[in-house]
């Protein structure tokens, strides 16, 4: 077999092995994210961050226009090189194995062996009980308290509603490393999280951040509200360190913002943990106490929102592919993705910040 069949191939089944290692292993992967991928992601994202677009979200463009372009212009040269048809599909069957390879091990040492981690609690918090009504009623009530207090100091617009004014890729750089004397796995460097240029995409499937694991590179929704960016980019930050579980970079990301000295931060994290425990009081029949400790009217207009108002009317033109199919589609992929990986929740890991918010607060 040619080396350029043969060297992909081992690589392909090298880290298949990888991820049977990993999956059965713990302490395998545990070391790895602790000794190995932190050299990886520095090395990586710092050459990725000097490159001012998203080196990933090229790379997907790029691979999507050679899947719709590579296929008909391959079967066009089958039909008209008769007499090098041999070497055509050798080509070809090259290039995809390699592209295959690529994937493949970027993904792996990149995210996949990261899901076999010790989980964060487990770490952290291994005097964590099962948390009562009592409990999650009292973290609402705190959640509510802080942003109540907040919602006063920050900006607001001519509707009364939060703005983000501060440096949120300076702010969110150094909300991290404070979070890192606490949670030393965040400690290191930290590149600046890049906007995705097609934007409305991300938007349809109703995402504020993605982490790119074949670029390590920390990506954000452009189109989104701006005051979602400080919990998001620490968010896709955390990702880079290793935590890859969403509700432990959910987790992460509330500690690094409500632990910044920058004010529009820590509302900001403070707001996105009042949203989850929020609608988690909803799913456990608990919402009656909410009316008991009123939300302020400033929070209330500050909370649950993605996008700016009329966004769908003025990006119209922009949908090649119906919302509803893209965003059932992207939902599919996420929660497949999570669930191969270990995750029985899957997409719902993001909600279940409010355990890792319980345990914080009363282990």
């Amino acid at each position: 077999m040619k080396k350029r069949y043969s060297i992909p191939l081992i690589i392909i089944v090298l880290m298949v092995l990888l991820n049977v290692l990993a999956r059965f292993c713990r302490p395998f992967a545990d070391f790895y994210v602790a000794e190995v991928f932190p050299y990886i992601s520095a090395a990586v994202s710092f050459i990725t961050g000097l490159i001012p677009f998203s080196l990933g979200e090229m790379l997907t463009v790029g691979g999507v226009i050679l899947v719709i372009a590579g296929i008909p212009l391959f079967l066009l040269l089958l039909i008209f090189r008769k007499g090098k048809r041999k070497k055509t599909a050798a080509f070809a069957g090259a290039l995809v194995l390699w592209i295959i390879c690529y994937i493949t091990t970027t993904e792996t040492v990149n995210c996949f062996i990261m899901y076999q981690c010790t989980p964060f609690a487990e770490k952290y918090f291994p005097n964590a009980h099962e948390h009562t009504d009592e409990e999650m009623i009292g973290l609402y009530d705190m959640l509510v308290k802080k942003c109540n207090e907040l919602s006063e100091q920050v900006p607001r617009d001519e509707h009364d509603r939060f703005v983000l004014t501060c440096d949120f890729q300076t702010e969110a750089k150094k909300a991290m490393k404070r979070a890192g004397e606490i949670y030393p796995q965040l400690k290191g460097y930290y590149p600046n999280a890049k906007p995705i240029q097609f934007s409305y995409f991300m938007s349809q499937t109703y995402t504020t951040g993605i982490y790119l694991p074949y670029t390590i590179e920390a990506n954000y929704n452009d189109d989104m509200v701006r005051t979602n960016l400080p919990f998001t980019v620490c968010h896709e930050l955390s990702h880079l360190k290793g935590i890859i579980q969403e509700d432990e970079a959910n987790f992460l990301a509330f500690i690094a913002a409500t632990g910044s000295d920058n004010v529009e931060f820590q509302y900001a994290g403070y707001l996105e943990a009042f949203e989850y425990v929020d609608s988690a009081l909803w799913e456990n029949d608990l919402y009656d106490h909410a009316l008991d400790n009123p939300v302020s009217q400033k929070v209330q207009n500050d909370c649950y929102r993605f996008l700016p108002e009329n966004y769908w009317e003025e990006n119209a033109e922009k949908e090649i592919i119906p919302t509803e199919a893209v965003s059932e589609a992207s939902e599919t992929f996420f929660d497949t993705n999570i669930k191969m990986n270990g995750r029985e929740e899957g997409i719902l890991t993001y909600s279940l910040v409010v355990r890792l918010l319980l345990d914080y607060y009363y282990s």
